[in-house]
C-alpha cells in the first residue's frame, strides 16, 4: 500500500511539474492521418486498398471572410502517413484535410475532404486526427466485389405477336470443344504465408517486389527500431536474428511485412505489422515482445487456416 501511495504522489508531482513547464511555453497543435488508394472506388477502406506514399495533403481553414484557405501542406511517407504541426495551438475544429496531386497511378481528381477530430487537449497542446483520406484511380479494379445496392428493375420490351413462319434451319452440331486449362491464380489475391527461411532463399529473391532487401530497418519500421537495432541493419540482415527475443521479433516482423505485401489474404495489413512491432518495442516488456513475435510467427507459418507458401523458383 505504501508503494502504491508513493507512486501516486510521484506521478502527481510529475504531472504538476510538467504542467508548470508546459504552461510557461507556447502551445502547439499536431494533425496526423493516412492516405489510401480506393482501388474499388466504393468510398470505403478495404483489403484491396493500399497506402499512398509521396502524395500531398493540404489543411484548409476558414478565414475572416469565411472562405477556406490552405494553411499547410505535407507529403505522405512510405506507409502513407502524414504529420503537420502548428504553433500557438490554434482552434482547428472547422478545418478540413484533403488530398491533391497524383500518387502511384491512383489519380486524384477531387479527393473528398475530412474533418479534424480533436483527440487530446492539455496545457495549450492539441492533437487532431483525420479519418483515412481516400484517392481513387480513373477506373475501379476489375475484380472488386459487386455493389450491394439493388439494381434497377429491368424494363420488359413489348414483343409483337409471332407470325407463322417456316422453321429456321438448325446449324450443324459442332464437335465437342477441348477443355481449357484453368486460369492461373493472381499471385497477390492468392492466400500465401512464407517463413523467413523461404524469403532468404536466393531462388525466391524475385518476390521482394515492394521492399528491397537492402532497405534499412530504421527506414522501414521507424526511428524506434533505429534506436533499438541501429541504423545500419538491413531487412536482409534482420532475417538472420535468433536466440534473443528482440532479434526474433525483428525477424518475424520483417517476414510478416513481406508476406502482407505479397498476399492480400495475409492476416496482417502492412500498417498493422509496423504498428504492432513498434508497440512491442515501446512497451518495455519482454513478454510483450515474445507474444508479438509469436503472433507473427504463427501468421508466417500459415495459421490460422493451414495456408502454405506459394513461392516458385524465380526465372
Amino acid at each position: 500500500m505504501g508503494v502504491v501511495t508513493t507512486m501516486g504522489v510521484c506521478l502527481l508531482t510529475t504531472i504538476v511539474i510538467l504542467g508548470a513547464v508546459i504552461g510557461g511555453a507556447n502551445g502547439d497543435a499536431m494533425v496526423s492521418g493516412s492516405v489510401f488508394c480506393d482501388r474499388c472506388k466504393d468510398g470505403q477502406l478495404s483489403l484491396f486498398d493500399f497506402p499512398l506514399a509521396g502524395i500531398k495533403v493540404s489543411i484548409a481553414c476558414p478565414g475572416q471572410d469565411g472562405q477556406m484557405k490552405v494553411i499547410s501542406e505535407e507529403t505522405t511517407n512510405w506507409i502513407g502517413n502524414y504529420v503537420m504541426r502548428f504553433d500557438g495551438a490554434p482552434d482547428m475544429s472547422a478545418c478540413r484535410a484533403q488530398v491533391f496531386g497524383d500518387g502511384q497511378g491512383c489519380r486524384v481528381v477531387s479527393g473528398p475532404t475530412q474533418s479534424l477530430n480533436l483527440v487530446f487537449q492539455m496545457f495549450d497542446t492539441e492533437i487532431y486526427t483525420v479519418n483515412h483520406l481516400l484517392s481513387q484511380p480513373a477506373q475501379p479494379m476489375s475484380n472488386c466485389p459487386l455493389s450491394s445496392s439493388p439494381l434497377p428493375k429491368p424494363v420488359t420490351p413489348t414483343v409483337p405477336p409471332p407470325t407463322n413462319r417456316a422453321p429456321a434451319p438448325q446449324p450443324p452440331k459442332l464437335p465437342p470443344q477441348p477443355r481449357l486449362p484453368p486460369m492461373p491464380p493472381v499471385p497477390f489475391l492468392e492466400a500465401s504465408a512464407c517463413s523467413y527461411r523461404m524469403w532468404m532463399m536466393p531462388e525466391h529473391e524475385c518476390y521482394w517486389r515492394v521492399l528491397s532487401p537492402d532497405l534499412k530497418v530504421a527506414f522501414v519500421f521507424g526511428p524506434v527500431a533505429g534506436q533499438k537495432y541501429g541504423n545500419d541493419i538491413t531487412l536482409r540482415g534482420s532475417m538472420s536474428g535468433r536466440g534473443d527475443p528482440y532479434k526474433t521479433l525483428l525477424r518475424e516482423s520483417t517476414t510478416a511485412l513481406l508476406n502482407s505485401y505479397n498476399s492480400i489474404q495475409f492476416p496482417y495489413h502492412p500498417l498493422d505489422v509496423v504498428g504492432h512491432f513498434n508497440s512491442a518495442l515501446m512497451g518495455g516488456s519482454t513478454r510483450q515482445v515474445l507474444m508479438t513475435a509469436l503472433r507473427f510467427l504463427r501468421a508466417n507459418s500459415g495459421n490460422p487456416g493451414n495456408v502454405t507458401c506459394k513461392f516458385t523458383t524465380c526465372k
